[in-house]
């Protein structure tokens, strides 16, 4: 009896330690987890029997304790399928259906005293999410991480739209090359920036897309990037194996844990259509349903702003030319006024009567509050407090006047990277917004962290950003974060993070230009893990007619910038430009005045990254449907199939688009509104100019 017993534990051990298997709903995805003779975690990843990912090791490697990394035996498998559909506070769809087949396997260390792990693997039909687990137990308690050892290993050298590697910026202009090309291109792609960091020269970052050359579009990221740090990519330029790589600390440590914790979510999506990855849901649905019970107060916005000006050297944000201020010190009544200021009572009045009149929600002022004479690269901790007002910002007036013409105030928060210093004064000034009528901040984290030698991608940052939006929702303030760490679904856990920057926006068109390509990649990149505050909207496209010492020029037409409002997704939109400059094209502007920030539903109609992209939607509730589509710096031919209008119906389509002669060089503002009536068997070819595109509401 006591063989039998034997010989059936040697037979289930044997069978536990076999590969373990399971396939997508849709059985097009195939995954596949095993160990090694000497217990190392491994994985592989298929797509209708092509590979995306394969065999590649797992683990964590730690400073204090024992790694993760090998001499495991699987302990027990378990299996587990989950469907549902929830609804979004806000989004590009009202519904969104989270299904996936689940795979679990509990690893165990012999050799430290049966310490145990488990990996949880989640297979959706568009791509594979999966985290390392710690349990909480005897021999597991607080553990430093050196290194993640997460793999990818991927099938050839495949095009990539990569930015470098770096633990403080994603503002760079993406680079398009083969994986075996990027050592060549770094020094070049490593343009200056406020605060960077770059680690290796084959480092890139998430979101990366690549494309192989048997046509899988491959995207690989993470989701739900709480309590630990963000994960750049260092390529193994040899054998194409993407190797994970976190960000440190101001010492070197990657990550401080006490189980039982987790570490995010690393997502790979797939599939051979790159509509399909505009259209994967894959990391929203790895993040956690909302933890607020009340989401009422948050609300999509729309708005307008003095920024603009300001960008572009017109106005300035500082009060005087000071060259040194000490807040509670200096006394700017007794200061001469530099005549540029743009955030003064009478101009912002103006943004409030152009909101008002033409039904925007909001306005932003940047450069409202004392201290911008020398806040910039002076690695100053007390630089702002957030409640102290110029002398020609009249808070209570304004106040007054916004809510007289129903229109809210867009409060703005540079930190200037002094983190602790926002810490400190954090519930005086959320408080300073209730009472003054701001229900939504924008803040700003440019220039190098405060403590210094931390990044703004390390987990000590990544958990001041998610304080401050859990502390923001207790005074019921939506949160749009510029210059954090790029988003990772985390709007669906905390959906008063309605917008984040993360990438080279609009500003940059100011500060020599963006890639005429830029506009096709970002939806694959960086708004693969949340919408992003793009603030397009430029109709005056030569910066020198509001500068004259500035001679940079935005690369788009204008046509192209009304489509952004639909090809950029985002619940926080912004008309960039400047009331006079919309004042002459209010023909134009009426696209940007339609158009919903809210969606029913989205349909990727054609998309290629770094070429073009076509995207139709329906506004939240109501029987209206927005298109846009752009191209890079080719002249093409958009195609607009309307299948996606309910059959039996006409409509009337006005199509907003580039002009015969428009060129976003030498004609950027040629541009030509037509009417037409469309059914759902309506097919529309529409030209665009280089770098051009077209927006189209139907009703």
């Amino acid at each position: 009896m006591n063989k039998l017993f034997s010989a059936f534990f040697l037979l289930a051990t044997c069978f536990i330690a076999q590969a373990q298997e399971i396939s997508s709903p849709d059985k097009n995805l195939k995954l596949k987890f095993s160990l090694t003779g000497n217990g190392i975690p491994t994985y592989e990843l298929n797509y209708k029997n092509k590979a995306v990912i394969k065999t590649s090791k797992l683990g964590i490697e730690t400073k204090d304790v024992p790694s993760f990394l090998d001499g495991f035996t699987v302990t027990k498998v378990e299996n587990a399928t989950f469907d549902e559909t929830w609804t979004p506070v806000w989004g590009e769809q009202k519904n969104i259906r989270n299904n996936y087949n689940e795979l679990l396997v509990t690893l165990s260390q012999k050799s430290v005293n049966d310490r145990y792990i488990k990996i949880r693997f989640r297979l959706f039909n568009d791509g594979l999410g999966f985290r390392y687990e710690f349990p909480e137990q005897k021999d597991l308690g607080y553990f430093i991480i050196k290194e993640e050892r997460t793999q990818f290993a991927l099938a050839g050298d495949h095009k990539a739209f990569w930015l470098p590697g770096d633990f403080d910026t994603q503002e760079y202009s993406t680079v398009t090359s083969n994986l075996s090309e990027v050592r060549g291109k770094m020094k070049g792609a490593v343009t200056q920036n406020a605060s960077q960091h770059t680690f290796s020269e084959t480092g890139v970052q998430t979101p990366l897309m690549m494309k192989s050359n048997d046509g899988l579009y491959i995207n690989i990221h993470e989701a739900a990037l709480v309590d630990y740090s963000a994960m750049s990519l260092d390529l193994d330029d040899k054998n194409f194996v993407l190797n994970s790589f976190l960000t440190p600390d101001a010492i070197g440590d990657k990550g401080y844990m006490q189980a039982p914790t987790q570490s995010p979510w690393r997502t790979i999506v797939v599939s051979d259509k790159a509509t399909d990855i505009l259209a994967s849901k894959l990391i929203l649905n790895l993040n956690e349903p909302t933890k607020y019970k009340d989401v009422s107060w948050i609300k999509p916005v729309k708005y307008v702003g003095v920024w603009w000006e300001m960008i572009t050297g017109k106005s300035s944000w500082a009060y005087n030319d000071l060259t040194s201020v000490k807040l509670g010190e200096t006394d700017y009544s007794k200061t001469k006024p530099n005549g540029k200021h743009a955030a003064n009572t009478a101009h912002v009045k103006e943004y409030i009567d152009f909101a008002s009149k033409h039904g925007f929600d909001a306005v932003l002022v940047e450069g409202w509050n004392e201290g911008w004479e020398d806040w910039f690269g002076k690695s100053k901790d007390y630089v702002f407090d957030f409640v102290t007002p110029y002398p020609d910002f009249d808070v209570k007036e304004l106040h007054r006047y916004a809510a007289s013409k129903n229109v809210k105030m867009m409060m703005h928060h540079e930190t200037s990277g002094s983190i602790r210093n926002y810490e400190r004064h954090m519930d005086k000034a959320y408080q300073f917004m209730v009472d003054n009528g701001y229900n939504s901040v924008k803040s700003g984290y440019v220039g190098d962290i405060i403590p210094r030698g931390e990044y703004h991608y390390g987990q000590w940052a990544n958990n001041h950003y998610l304080y401050a939006i859990t502390k923001a929702a207790e005074y019921k303030i939506m949160v749009n974060a510029h210059e954090a760490v790029r988003p990772t679904g985390l709007s669906r856990t905390y959906p008063n993070l309605i917008g984040n920057e993360a990438a080279r926006g609009t500003e940059y068109e100011s500060f020599g230009g963006n890639n005429a390509d830029h506009l096709t990649i970002l939806p694959f990149t960086r708004l693969m893990g949340g919408p992003m505050d793009y603030t397009p909207g430029i109709f005056q496209t030569r910066i020198n007619a509001y500068n004259p010492e500035n001679n940079s020029f935005v690369h788009t037409t204008l046509a192209k910038q009304l489509a952004l409002y639909v090809t950029m997704y985002s619940p926080l939109q912004m008309a960039a430009d400047l009331p006079e400059t919309y004042n002459k094209h209010l023909d134009a502007f009426q696209f940007i005045k339609d158009v919903a920030i809210d969606w029913d539903e989205t349909y990727i109609l054609e998309a290629e990254p770094g070429d073009y992209i076509t995207i139709a939607r329906k506004a939240k509730g109501k029987n209206e449907w927005f298109v846009g589509g752009i191209t890079d710096e080719n002249k093409r031919v958009g195609n607009v199939n309307f299948d996606f209008l309910p059959k039996g119906k006409t409509y009337e389509a006005i199509i907003y688009a580039d002009g015969k002669d428009a060129d976003y060089i030498n004609n950027p503002q040629s541009y030509e509104i037509k009417k037409i009536k469309v059914t759902s068997k309506t097919k529309l070819k529409q030209p665009m100019a280089t770098s051009g595109g077209f927006a189209i509401s139907v009703k």
